[in-house]
């Protein structure tokens, strides 16, 4: 999971189906950019709002797309093990090269029961899978060391994606899980978290700029803070973002600014107001004229 991994939009058309055609495109443009790694069917995804054929379907074009040119990691978070189990399965056959997990959703479960959850799941497939602890997303903050017990549990577990939002998190699970690779999940912490050692960073704020996203993750891994923290400060207010319920909209939105489509979103997220896309649209700006977008040689 070594990089910067694109946490895509799933385009939809206007009738609110799924537009395979542009989620090739968007992942053709990602690899051509540089980016390390793709995960669809995730919260950027609206995966909870996919049927589960239309979750296989996603994975398929994505898997199709990337052509084994970048990992791609499925997002196959659900209530129940069972359910999850079977996106799990359907992401193997689909050709996926591992699966992102959050805790059960809708249930606030216990240690027993969250080893019991994330290793029924990981019996299903042969796939490596990461821990997404978000607890925008699922109601529940899992600490660092429940999120360590549970990688000794499950040794399917190969990652964590960690998306509270503190980034002295990243320090302790790098020392306490040294066989995983700890994930950045918040893009206005991706500086703070990556010097703090994560491996890598799975990134909305990459499907609308991504050539920036890898520069900043180059300039971090080079040592080249002064570099990074100017080229971060461009990045910030699109990055602000991202860690509110309203992402999915933004991002699409930030798309739509740049020409390439980010198109509708499904019920129950509704458009933008007027000041909503002001506040997109300056974002975008920056993040586009932020200096430093090629990468190092």
């Amino acid at each position: 999971m070594k990089g910067v991994h694109a946490a895509i939009v799933t385009h939809f058309a206007s009738d609110l189906s799924v537009d395979h055609e542009a989620v090739t495109a968007e992942v053709a443009r990602l690899i051509d950019e540089g980016i390390h790694g793709i995960i669809p069917n995730g919260t950027v995804g609206e995966g909870g709002s996919l049927t589960r054929d239309e979750r296989r379907a996603v994975l398929e074009t994505v898997v199709a797309a990337s052509g084994g040119r970048v990992p791609v990691c499925a997002g196959i978070s659900a209530p129940t093990a069972e359910q999850a189990a079977d996106y799990g399965r359907d992401a193997e056959s689909a050709g996926a090269d591992g699966v992102m997990l959050l805790p059960p959703l809708l249930y606030r479960a216990d240690m027993r029961e969250l080893v019991e959850f994330f290793a029924t799941v990981a019996r299903a497939t042969e796939l490596p899978m990461m821990v997404y602890n978000s607890p925008e997303s699922s109601g529940y903050d899992v600490q660092p060391a429940t999120l360590a017990w549970l990688g000794e549990e499950v040794p399917r577990i190969t990652a964590f994606k960690e998306t509270s939002g503190d980034a002295r998190r990243i320090a302790e699970l790098v020392d306490r899980c040294p066989n995983a690779d700890i994930m950045v999940g918040g893009d206005d912490w991706a500086l703070e978290g990556l010097c703090a050692g994560a491996a890598g960073w799975v990134s909305g704020v990459v499907d609308v700029v991504p050539a920036q996203c890898v520069r900043l993750w180059e300039l971090c891994a080079s040592g080249d803070l002064a570099a990074a923290r100017e080229l971060y400060a461009d990045l910030l207010p699109l990055a602000h973002l991202d860690m509110t319920p309203k992402l999915v909209q933004y991002f699409k939105a930030a798309l739509d600014e740049l020409g390439l489509s980010g198109g509708p979103c499904r019920p129950p997220r509704l458009p933008l107001t007027d000041d909503e896309v002001l506040q997109v649209r300056q974002a975008v700006d920056r993040a586009s004229r932020a200096r430093g977008s090629q990468h190092l040689a």
